[in-house]
């Protein structure tokens, strides 16, 4: 019987394109917040004055202190969005919270929630054309309506920044395939080793027939979406831990590393952070230190990363998140499912528009690096619910391939992007639901 004959794993040129996000060369000085949102609309308002004279060339642009009522106007500004129920730390002391109604820890939205344009002018309230449900606080907009006498704005038309420009795919001659898998958790009570175990061999080949394997082999980058390690959260209750429990914080990062060696042992791996990971809290959250997978760290292969996650794998653009930034959308915001959250980000070119009113970030003073000046090819957010996807278009041409990426640790699912030329680009399928 002649011996099979080998097989080459398929190689893709690969650019990290992270240093927007880093923050080492940022020094905080006790600087607030509101740089950040001036920066944003800034520049988003550059955006917006180039777009209204194709949108409505007849109509005068102001500010919001320079309205007159009844005279129809566009306005450019950042939106407030009122919340009833929205948490806040003074409510904890408040002598009427008991009068503070019920709310579902998922959503805290609520009929009465209004919207309130701001500028550096001044701001007004919004009524009319615009649903504070699909808003946000932290979204720029142009707004065309007019002021009535109660002082109010009315909104009869909206315009957002829309997708940016794409940059044109190449046809590729041979498939390949990138891995998406996030919300391992391991150390919690749902990770099953056996399942993470057999995704591994799955993936570096050691599974199935020769079709499989030859599949396997056209596999050219895992990318690990955050959450990978769950610690116990008696550990973070403010007290000194005892040292017979320092090696149990410890457990799970050793077995992920253990774990990971295996795959950079075979192919190129990207580690991003997720909330429930040894990392910063706000975003941008910062590549896990290399010191905690001493085993996967030796590989050239082994690249931790930013989350956000931004790269370019032979000329397709990926962008991408652990998940906060969705996860904060829908607690503010309604939507039928979270690839809309996802296609807002989108339209408003920006992928963390709530931050850092509701999500927390790093108080830069002079950018914004959540802005997103080019449309991507793939736009991928990890721990999710369950497996979604849908292809995006926009109104020149571009094409976008959304992705939800469940909890492996739940649904036992990872994702496989397939062949990056169009039409091969909306082929989405599960690797295995093992």
């Amino acid at each position: 019987m002649p011996a099979p004959m080998p097989m080459e794993r398929k190689q893709a040129a690969y650019s990290n394109l992270d240093e927007r996000y880093a923050i080492q060369g940022e020094r905080y000085q006790g600087q607030q917040y509101s740089h950040i949102y001036f920066t944003r609309l800034h520049h988003m308002r550059n955006l917006l004055h180039a777009l209204v004279p194709a949108w409505k060339p007849q109509l005068p642009v102001t500010t919001v202190l320079g309205l007159e009522e009844g005279k129809d106007c566009i306005i450019v500004g950042t939106i407030y969005k009122h919340m009833k129920l929205k948490p806040s730390i003074l409510d904890e002391y408040s002598k009427e919270r008991s009068a503070i109604p019920l709310v579902k820890p998922h959503n805290f939205m609520h009929p009465d929630d209004h919207l309130v344009l701001e500028d550096e002018s001044g701001r007004v309230t919004l009524a009319g054309a615009i649903p504070p449900a699909a808003y946000v606080t932290g979204v720029v907009v142009a707004l065309h309506g007019k002021e009535t006498s109660a002082g109010n704005f009315l909104v009869e038309d909206v315009l957002e920044a829309g997708l940016p420009s794409q940059t044109a795919l190449s046809s590729a001659d041979e498939d390949k395939y990138v891995v998406f898998v996030s919300g391992l958790s391991v150390g919690s009570s749902t990770f099953n080793p056996l399942q993470f175990q057999l995704l591994i061999d799955h993936i570096t080949g050691h599974l199935g027939d020769e079709n499989e394997q030859t599949i396997a082999s056209n596999i050219v980058r895992v990318v690990v979406a955050g959450n990978s390690v769950h610690i116990a959260p008696r550990f973070f209750n403010g007290q000194t831990v005892a040292s017979k429990d320092q090696s149990r914080i410890a457990e799970p990062i050793k077995e992920l590393d253990i774990m990971l060696t295996q795959l950079v042992a075979s192919l190129p791996v990207d580690m991003m952070p997720g909330c429930h990971d040894p990392a910063n809290f706000s975003l941008p959250q910062q590549p896990l230190h290399r010191c905690l997978f001493s085993g996967a760290s030796t590989y050239n292969t082994f690249s931790s990363c930013s989350n956000p996650h931004q790269f370019d794998l032979d000329g397709v653009q990926f962008i991408g998140t652990s998940g906060q930034n969705i996860d904060d959308l829908y607690k503010y915001s309604d939507a039928k499912d979270k690839l809309e959250f996802m296609e807002r980000t989108l339209r408003w070119r920006h992928l963390a528009p709530t931050a850092p009113n509701s999500l927390g970030c790093y108080p830069y003073t002079d950018k914004d690096p959540f802005l997103i000046e080019s449309c991507p090819h793939v736009y991928f957010v990890g721990n999710q619910d369950k497996y979604e996807t849908r292809l995006m278009e926009g109104p020149e041409k571009q094409k976008v391939r959304l992705i939800c990426i469940p909890r492996f640790s739940d649904s036992g699912v990872a994702v496989m992007v397939s062949q990056f030329e169009e039409p091969g680009m909306q082929h989405f399928e599960f690797l295995n639901k093992f």
